[in-house]
């Protein structure tokens, strides 16, 4: 009999699609879809590659979930991503009928799982969804903040060596 894989594993993946998202100069955030212990889809942020301001990796992964599972809901589905999800995000994750959300970082800016507002779990929905917090938070939360570190010492660079010419 398989062991099943626990929420540190599955973050763990989520992490491997967010440094693909990075690797396009994209946020660093990446998310996978779980249903029955298996990976049904993934998704990493992808806004600036494809001018497109939903696609979040949860987005991404959600959509392509659908297509997998021929159906839009997604019963019985965990969601993993690496940053909690805003509330554009979230409302996604009402609407798909996801089980439960496992994020990693919490988002003081625009968090929507308990950070800012808690759109998952607002009773006044027709559905709720389980929320677990702070799966490998140090981990997610490093790779956004050594991300956007690393941005301000470009843009810095840039203005220094425009200033020079």
């Amino acid at each position: 009999m398989n062991k099943p894989f626990d929420d540190a594993y599955w973050m763990g993946q989520a992490l491997l699609y967010a440094k693909q998202a990075e690797q396009l100069n994209e946020i660093p955030v990446g998310a996978v879809l779980v249903k029955d212990n298996q990976l049904i889809a993934s998704g990493y942020n992808r806004s600036i590659t494809d001018n497109d301001p939903s696609a979040h990796a949860e987005m991404i992964a959600v959509r392509e979930a659908g297509k997998a599972l021929n159906n839009y809901r997604l019963i019985d589905c965990t969601l993993y991503v690496t940053l909690e999800p805003c509330s554009m995000c979230a409302g996604l994750l009402v609407h798909s009928r996801i089980k439960r959300l496992v994020f990693g970082a919490p988002d003081a800016k625009t968090g929507s799982a308990g950070s800012i507002m808690n759109l998952l779990q607002e009773p006044r929905l027709n559905h709720q969804v389980e929320v677990v917090g702070g799966v490998l938070a140090d981990k997610c939360g490093n790779t956004i903040s050594e991300f956007f570190k690393q941005r301000r010492a470009q843009i810095k660079a840039a203005k220094k060596a425009a200033r020079g010419a």
